[in-house]
C-alpha cells in the first residue's frame, strides 16, 4: 500500500512550495548575513558568536547545510560529505581574506542549493556505484563549500587574527552540528518509517530546491 495517495502527494508538494515561497517573500535574503549587523568582530567572543550565527541567519546557507546532512543517508560513508563541505568553507573564507575574487558567488551558492535539493528529491541518486556516487557528491559539496565559505569571509574582512580564528571555529562547529543532526534524524526516520523515509526526504529536497530558485532569482536580479 502506498504511503500517500497521488492526490495527497500533490497537495503536500504544493504546500511545501507555497510555504517556502511565503517565507522567502516575507523575509527577503540579505546580501551579507552578518549576526552583528555588518560590524567586524573585534575579539574572540564576537568572532565565535558571529561564526555560529552566519550559517544560520543565511537561509540559503542553512538550507544547503541541511541538504548536505540529509543527502549523506543516500550514499555510502555519507558522513564524509558534510565534513568535506565544512573543510571547503574554511578554505573559501581563506580565499576571501586573501582578497582573491571568485566569480558570481551568490548565484553559484543558490545553484548549489538547487542542485543538492534536486539530488535529495531525486528517485535515482546512485548513478554508478556507491563509492563513485560518494565521490561525485563530495566533490560537488567541496566546490559549493568554497563559495559558501567565500561568502562567510565577508563578515571578518579587516578583523584581527584572534576573532578570525574564533569565527572559523564557530561556523565549523555550527555547520557540523546542524548537518550531523540532519543526518542522524534521517537515519532515525529510515529506521522508524522505512519506505516512507524516501518520500519525506524527496519532499524536503523539493522545498530546499525551491529556496535555491528564489535566491537565484534575487542574485540574478541584483
Amino acid at each position: 500500500m502506498r504511503f500517500l495517495s497521488i492526490k495527497h502527494q500533490l497537495r503536500l508538494k504544493a504546500t511545501i512550495i507555497l510555504t517556502v515561497l511565503t517565507v522567502l517573500i516575507l523575509a527577503q535574503p540579505a546580501t551579507a548575513h552578518h549576526p552583528f549587523g555588518g560590524e567586524t568582530p573585534s575579539n574572540f567572543f564576537e568572532g565565535f558568536l558571529s561564526g555560529l550565527g552566519h550559517p544560520i541567519i543565511g537561509l540559503d546557507h542553512f538550507a544547503f547545510i541541511l541538504a548536505v546532512g540529509l543527502l549523506g543517508t543516500k550514499v555510502k560513508q555519507g558522513f564524509l560529505i558534510p565534513i568535506a563541505f565544512i573543510l571547503a568553507t574554511m578554505i573559501g573564507t581563506g580565499i576571501h581574506l586573501q582578497a582573491i575574487e571568485l566569480p558570481y558567488p551568490e548565484m553559484i551558492i543558490a545553484t548549489s542549493v538547487i542542485v543538492f535539493g534536486g539530488l535529495l528529491a531525486s528517485k535515482k541518486y546512485n548513478f554508478f556505484s556507491f563509492s563513485l556516487s560518494t565521490i561525485i557528491v563530495a566533490t560537488i559539496a567541496i566546490i559549493a563549500g568554497i563559495f559558501h565559505g567565500y561568502a562567510y569571509g565577508e563578515a571578518v574582512i579587516g578583523a584581527e587574527m584572534n576573532p578570525i580564528v574564533a569565527y572559523l571555529a564557530g561556523f565549523a562547529i555550527i555547520q557540523l552540528l546542524c548537518s550531523f543532526a540532519a543526518l542522524v534524524l534521517a537515519i532515525f526516520m529510515s529506521q522508524q518509517f522505512q519506505d516512507k523515509t524516501n518520500f519525506i526526504l524527496r519532499m524536503i529536497g523539493l522545498g530546499i530546491s525551491g529556496i535555491g530558485f528564489v535566491f537565484f532569482a534575487f542574485a540574478f536580479g541584483a
